[in-house]
């Protein structure tokens, strides 16, 4: 019976180091030191939240850029359910998804013949994935110029000022944050000038 009663008091100090000691520790400690990123990096205007800047969303109006397809379960980028489609590239599920993908970007934009950048027919790994790549944005700015009456200069110098370089200059490839992107576009006046504090 000693070593059942010394199985229990070692398991419920295990608990409670590592269940409950632990976990707040490090909670505390990121609070503290990272309060931005350990709320989940919460983007807010105006005082109201609009999302998150490591979360995707669904943008489908042609006045923003579009991100990347997801491809969670229920609906698009959901958080719940957050996974590729863990198809084959055999499978003619996807196959016949790329294309659908393929035909919405061709009918959405209009950047005559050039090839369409891969980010933006097919999913990432996590399906929630908030980034495109600076060819992206670039494929779909003359239409977001065109839909908000702006001139095509003005979306490609806001995508080369939310450009975000990889770490130490050259750990992946240079990326842009949809949701930024967009809410500088909603940022702008009439004249398609950035508003005086805005980013």
């Amino acid at each position: 019976m000693i070593w059942l009663r010394s199985s229990i008091v070692l398991l419920a100090f295990l608990s409670l180091i590592t269940g409950i000691a632990y976990p707040l520790l490090v909670t505390g400690i990121s609070q503290f030191l990272f309060p931005y990123q350990a709320t989940g990096s919460l983007i807010a205007r105006n005082g109201k939240l609009v999302g998150s800047e490591l979360i995707g969303q669904n943008f489908t109006q042609a006045i923003y850029f579009h991100g990347r397809p997801s491809m969670t379960a229920e609906k698009p980028y959901n958080t719940l359910s957050s996974g590729g489609s863990n198809l084959a590239m055999t499978n003619p599920a996807l196959s016949s998804k790329i294309h659908q993908n393929i035909i919405r970007v061709r009918l959405f934009n209009h950047p005559g013949n050039h090839p369409i950048p891969i980010d933006l027919i097919m999913a990432s790994g996590s399906g929630l994935d908030p980034h495109i790549s600076p060819e992206a944005a670039e494929f779909q700015a003359q239409r977001v110029a065109i839909a908000r009456h702006i001139p095509l200069e003005v979306t490609h110098n806001l995508i080369q000022q939310h450009l975000q370089y990889p770490l130490l200059g050259y750990l992946g490839q240079p990326i842009v944050n949809v949701l930024e992107l967009n809410l500088a576009l909603d940022n702008l006046d009439p004249k398609g000038r950035l508003r005086y504090g805005a980013k």
